[in-house]
């Protein structure tokens, strides 16, 4: 049976639903004459991980941006219960007349917090991120992308946000880069109740790193889909990670949503080739579990939503 999504928003399953976080409804939002979201609702709560995935231009950086306060919005409702909350950009936006400690002591420094203290929390979790003693002195212009993208995130994590919003931080990075960014971001995650919205448009990165996946498509940019992942974000190794994105590859909304062709009776006969293919890179990057019989018992769980009509309900 339907329910109205008043009463179970997208994004936030029932069990972890507790009034209190960041609340969307009925957002839509235009530049212009240029609609670019319509009907938007989604939920997240306190130690949760949403991913907003879609591909270019489906509204996903102005819908992070709304989330915000960086947008005023126009239609609909965004309720931020959170009491902080700090964003990670797709470029590393540091000032370059400041050191490496200083920009990450930057949000503690508007804050108030006395050098001495900013300095100590700064250099601490600068050193947790990678950086060595000798980059704490060094200005933006000295340090790789890599680096830069360390010192963003540091930025963002020394104060302790409650809310974390990613704006697609690390997609200018190779994937050696990306993996260290994802074992610091979720070491991190570990220690704290610490909730997140971000977006890409990468699908493993997303199975990577959240708990629900929240699929947009463009022309206006609205939610169509929504998946939830069992397994805890510790337990995800690679094997694991390129099945399920593997498998959200074949969804009908995801492929519609990216463009892709529609599966056909064709493809579908040829399907039993994909579990060998999948074994066979599986085993090629060193991951043997991908034979495991138990390999499909916590895959991603589809949740069909019906997109949002303005003046109508919204249901999921």
């Amino acid at each position: 049976m339907n329910r109205p999504l008043a009463a179970a928003a997208v994004g936030a399953p029932a069990s972890r639903r507790t009034g209190a976080g960041l609340s969307v409804r009925g957002l839509s939002h235009a530049f212009g004459p240029d609609e670019v979201l319509v009907g938007i609702d989604l939920d997240v709560d306190a130690g949760q991980v949403v991913a907003l995935v879609g591909p270019s231009g489906c509204g996903k950086t102005t819908l992070l941006h709304l989330c915000a306060g960086l947008l005023r919005n126009q239609e609909g409702r965004v309720d931020n219960g959170f009491e902080s909350q700090a964003c990670v950009f797709q470029q590393p936006r540091l000032l370059p007349w400041k050191t490496t400690l200083d920009n990450v002591a930057l949000g503690l420094a508007a804050a108030g917090v006395a050098r001495s203290e900013r300095e100590r929390r700064a250099r601490e979790l600068a050193l947790r991120m990678g950086l060595a003693d000798a980059d704490l002195d060094k200005f933006p212009h000295q340090l790789s992308g890599g680096m830069q993208s360390r010192v963003a995130l540091a930025r963002a994590l020394v104060l302790d946000p409650q809310l974390l919003l990613l704006d697609e931080p690390f997609s200018a990075l190779d994937v050696g880069l990306k993996e260290e960014l994802y074992e610091l971001l979720l070491a991190h995650l570990a220690e704290r109740s610490m909730a997140v919205l971000m977006i890409t448009h990468d699908l493993m990165e997303a199975v990577r790193l959240s708990d629900t996946i929240l699929v947009m498509a463009p022309e206006p940019g609205h939610i169509v889909a929504r998946f939830e992942l069992p397994r805890p974000l510790a337990l995800r190794d690679d094997g694991w990670s390129h099945r399920s994105t593997a498998r959200l590859l074949q969804h009908p909304a995801v492929r519609s949503s990216f463009g892709l062709r529609p599966r056909n009776a064709r493809a579908d006969a040829r399907s039993s080739t994909a579990p060998a293919l999948v074994r066979l890179a599986g085993h090629a990057l060193g991951h043997d579990d991908v034979d495991s019989p138990t390999a499909g018992d916590d895959a991603p769980v589809f949740v069909p939503v019906e997109p949002r009509q303005r003046g109508g309900p919204t249901r999921c």
